[in-house]
């Protein structure tokens, strides 16, 4: 399996990494997008890509726009030529929390669409209750991708599809709370346009049993997401990740054997 999305560099794996990847290496887990949320950790996701020979993301996260800096697309233009980048981003709009000013998020997004264009590369995308702006945004470019850790509702769905996105489905599909409508949406995902990621460190999947001491979520419950997804579609677990795994390769555009840890 491949996990499209781990917040890798984040602190909460500095004590363990080592002990986390192992524990993803037993799972099955043969590759891994390493995501970057801002230049900081966009520039410490491509140096982890680089040791541990997997893929990794650069971009800004709508929640740091604010703090984007004014030669933003210089910077991530040079991240972007290495070899283990494979996608701009996580780039979007999150209009539920607001950390960035909506104008700010917008500006900054729109600057990510169009840098993703101009190199055409892929983008990660992130959006939480912020559709319709962002239709609007990606209707200005004509890009590829995925629509990370997908939380919308069937409107949002069609228009991504629509649009030709895949669509990233996370541990938010294994809670029986929150996850209920995704849950709901999750028959009208094709196979060959689904993603499955963790989000580590967070998001830890509700139906893990038994359940870990940690509140931490990490590659090795990768299967969890896959398990979950293949009940509600009502097929087996192997076929889930398969077709995930195939379809990361491909957007990614990736040698058929993939990466190893």
């Amino acid at each position: 399996m491949i996990d499209a999305g781990v917040n890798l560099t984040s602190s909460q794996f500095d004590k363990d990494r080592g002990q986390v990847l192992d524990r993803a290496r037993e799972a099955g887990i043969t590759n891994m997008l390493l995501i970057g949320c801002d230049l900081q950790s966009s520039i410490a996701s491509l140096a982890m890509a680089k040791s541990y020979d997997f893929c990794s993301t650069a971009g800004v996260h709508p929640h740091d726009a604010k703090d984007a800096p004014d030669d933003l697309s210089t910077q991530l233009r040079e991240l972007a030529e290495a070899r283990e980048v494979v996608a701009i981003g996580e780039c979007g709009l999150d209009f539920n929390r607001d950390f960035s000013p909506r104008p700010v998020q917008e500006r900054v997004c729109a600057e990510q669409l169009h840098l993703a264009q101009q190199l055409s590369m892929p983008v990660y995308l992130h959006e939480r209750d912020a559709h319709t702006r962002l239709q609007a945004l990606l209707s200005e470019v004509q890009i590829n991708g995925v629509l990370h850790c997908f939380t919308g509702d069937k409107q949002a769905l069609k228009f991504y599809l629509d649009y030709g996105l895949m669509i990233g489905v996370t541990g938010w599909v294994c809670d029986e709370r929150r996850g209920q409508q995704l849950r709901e949406l999750i028959q009208y995902i094709p196979n060959d346009r689904l993603l499955i990621e963790t989000d580590a460190p967070y998001l830890l999947p509700r139906t893990l049993r038994p359940k870990p001491k940690s509140r931490r979520n990490e590659p090795a419950h990768l299967h969890a997401i896959a398990e979950q997804i293949a009940v509600l579609k009502g097929t087996e677990q192997s076929t889930i990740a398969n077709c995930s795994s195939n379809n990361f390769m491909a957007l990614f555009n990736l040698p058929v054997q993939g990466s190893s840890l």
